[in-house]
């Protein structure tokens, strides 16, 4: 998006980062200034983040915190004892035949931290080719990505403290899962 963007003869600076197979909200910066200060939220963990996601099965309870210590490595990362502290929260939102859609909250953030945790309770993201260890997927995806969207970014403005919510809808590949899902 920000080569579009600069396609247009608009100079945007990526906040922060969503992993490729990953669709949802992207805040981007016009400024370094901007740049700064919304990146000084990220880090001071200011900003609320929250996914949509399908996963495999059906967690319990239905709602709870996955928290595994996550190492990155090259190419990718797993739990791991010598890891950095994660914590994911989330809740069901809906129980399927396979599957169950969840609301993912990040309290940490860490390199692909919501497919690790729940490829390692067990219950990997449909799609999810790289920590899902081998398991056949729980329903057909037609696309090439995992089942997870960044939803929603809350914060207050730096510059105003006005409380902001930003949110995308499900893209129409995640919609239509979704009625897979639901139809068995």
């Amino acid at each position: 998006m920000p080569e579009w963007l600069a396609a247009q003869g608009l100079e945007v600076f990526p906040v922060h980062r969503l992993d490729r197979e990953v669709s949802g909200v992207l805040l981007l910066a016009l400024d370094g200034e901007a740049l700064q200060a919304l990146q000084d939220l990220f880090r001071a963990r200011a900003v609320d983040k929250v996914y949509w996601g399908m996963a495999a099965g059906h967690l319990e309870p239905r709602a709870g915190e996955l928290s595994f210590p996550i190492v990155e490595e090259p190419g990718g990362a797993r739990v791991s004892a010598r890891g950095k502290p994660a914590r994911t929260r989330y809740r069901t939102l809906e129980r399927h035949a396979k599957a169950s859609e969840l609301e993912l909250a990040l309290l940490t953030g860490r390199k692909n931290q919501i497919r690790v945790h729940l490829a390692h309770a067990g219950h990997p993201l449909v799609g999810e080719r790289k920590y899902g260890r081998g398991r056949d997927a729980v329903l057909p995806f037609r696309s090439r990505r995992v089942a997870l969207h960044a939803w929603r970014l809350a914060f207050a403005e730096p510059w105003s403290g006005k409380k902001l919510a930003i949110e995308a809808p499900l893209p129409a590949d995640l919609c239509e899962l979704r009625e897979r899902a639901r139809s068995g």
